[in-house]
C-alpha cells in the first residue's frame, strides 16, 4: 500500500476523486468516450476553432516550414519570427500598445504578478479569482487583500485603507470560470483610477467572444485602453494553445526581463503559433460564429431556466447547474453520461463546500437539435436528483 492511499481514500469518501476521461476523437461538438458519441457540453472551444480546416493547414504548414519544436527558450535560440507576429496581433485584438506570449495561462498569472508585484506593494484580488491568480499572489511577495467576489464597495474601502503602500494592484478574471459572470469592470476602472491602482483582467474566457470584434472583456464594456494589464489564452476560443500578457511596451520589456516562467521554459512549437496566428485571423474574419455562440446561450440558458435549474448569475457561455453535494453532482454527471452527455461535475476545491454543480459550456458549432436534446436528458435528470 502506497504513501498516499489514505489520502486518496478520504478524497473518494468525500466524493472529491478525480479521474482522467479518454477521448477517442478530436474536440468537437461531438466526442467518442469509452466507445460511445457524446454531445459535447464540458469544452473550452467556444467557436469551434479546435477543428478548423484553416487553422489545422497552418499548423501543418508551419510544422514544415519551422519543424516540431522551438529547441530552446526564446531568450535562448528559440524566438522564431512568428512570435513577434501572434504578438503584434494580440496586442492589435486588445487594443494595448504590444503584448507577450508565454506557454500557458498558468504561467502567464504566475510569471506577471511575481514580476510586478514585490514586498511594499498590495494585489486586491476578488474571491473567486482564478487558482493560477491565487498562487501567483501568494509567490509575489506583495501584501493580498481579498475582497468579496464582484464587491466593489469592499474593494474602495480596502483601497481607501491601503495608500501607504508603495504599488497598488487590482487583479479580476473577465468571465469567472465557474459562474459564468461577468467582472464589474467599469466600476473597476473607476477605481484604479480614483487610488492610482494598476488594473488587470484575466481574460481568458472572454477573449474572441465578447466584445464587437472579439477583442474581449474590456471591449464588451467599451472600456479598451483603461485596463492596464490583460492576461488572455489561446487555448480556449482560439482553439490552439499558450497564453499572453497584453498591456504597455515598457511592461513587454519587463516581463522578458523578470518573469521566471517567461525566462526559464521552452518556447511554445512553431505550429502552435501560427495556429494562433489563422485563430485570430479568423475571429475578425467570422463574426457570424460568435453570434451563433450567442444564439446558443440565450436558447440554452433560457431553457434551464425555465426548467427550474438554478443557474446562478451566469451571463455567458459558462452556465452553471447548480447541484449542492459533491457525491450528487458526481452521480449526476455519470448518469448524464450514460444519456450521451458529456458535462463534468465540478467540486471543492474549485468552488465553495455546498455549491458542487455542473458546469455546461456552449459552443458556436453546437445545433439547436443538439441542445434541445440536452435539455430534454437534464430535466430527466434534474427531476431525479430533485434539482429543480
Amino acid at each position: 500500500m502506497g504513501i498516499f492511499h489514505q489520502e486518496l481514500s478520504q478524497l473518494e469518501e468525500a466524493g472529491l476523486y478525480r479521474k482522467l476521461k479518454e477521448l477517442r476523437s478530436q474536440t468537437g461538438p461531438t466526442v467518442i468516450v469509452d466507445g460511445k458519441e457524446l454531445l459535447m457540453l464540458s469544452s473550452n472551444d467556444y467557436l469551434g476553432y479546435c477543428s478548423h480546416p484553416a487553422i489545422k493547414q497552418a499548423a501543418q504548414k508551419a510544422l514544415h516550414t519551422w519543424g516540431a519544436g522551438s529547441g530552446a527558450s526564446r531568450l535562448i535560440s528559440g524566438n522564431t519570427a512568428i512570435f513577434r507576429d501572434l504578438e503584434k496581433k494580440i496586442a492589435r485584438l486588445k487594443g494595448t500598445e504590444d503584448a507577450l506570449v508565454f506557454s500557458t495561462g498558468y504561467m502567464a498569472n504566475m510569471g506577471l504578478l511575481t514580476a510586478v508585484a514585490e514586498k511594499g506593494d498590495v494585489i486586491y484580488s476578488d474571491a473567486l479569482n482564478h487558482a493560477s491568480i491565487i498562487d501567483g499572489c501568494r509567490l509575489s511577495r506583495a501584501q493580498v487583500e481579498i475582497f468579496p467576489h464582484r464587491d466593489t464597495n469592499v474593494l474602495e474601502t480596502l483601497l481607501e485603507k491601503g495608500k501607504q503602500f508603495r504599488r497598488r494592484f487590482i487583479i479580476t478574471d473577465g468571465v469567472f470560470s465557474m459562474d459564468g459572470d461577468l467582472a464589474p469592470l467599469p466600476r473597476m476602472a473607476e477605481l484604479a483610477t480614483a487610488y492610482s491602482a494598476q488594473l488587470i483582467v484575466d481574460d481568458a474566457h472572454g477573449t474572441g467572444v465578447l466584445g464587437s470584434h472579439g477583442g474581449g472583456t474590456a471591449q464588451h464594456f467599451g472600456l479598451e485602453g483603461q485596463v492596464d494589464i490583460i492576461m488572455g489564452t489561446m487555448g480556449k476560443a482560439l482553439g490552439c494553445f499558450g497564453a499572453f500578457v497584453a498591456g504597455s511596451s515598457e511592461l513587454r520589456e519587463y516581463l522578458i526581463n523578470r518573469a521566471r516562467t517567461f525566462i526559464f521554459t521552452t518556447a511554445l512549437p512553431p505550429a502552435v503559433i501560427a495556429s494562433a496566428l489563422e485563430a485570430i485571423d479568423l475571429i475578425e474574419r467570422e463574426p457570424l460564429k460568435r453570434q451563433a455562440l450567442w444564439d446558443n446561450v440565450l436558447f440554452f440558458r433560457t431553457g434551464l431556466n425555465d426548467l427550474g435549474f438554478n443557474t446562478l448569475e451566469s451571463t455567458t457561455h459558462i452556465i452553471p447547474i447548480l447541484v449542492g453535494d459533491a457525491h450528487t453532482a458526481v452521480r449526476l454527471a455519470n448518469d448524464l453520461m450514460e444519456e450521451g452527455l458529456f458535462i463534468q461535475a465540478i467540486r471543492p476545491p474549485t468552488v465553495p463546500e455546498g455549491a458542487s454543480r455542473l458546469r455546461t459550456t456552449l459552443m458556436a458549432t453546437h445545433t439547436k437539435q443538439d441542445l434541445s436534446r440536452a435539455l430534454a436528458v437534464l430535466e430527466k435528470a434534474g427531476k431525479k436528483y430533485n434539482i429543480l
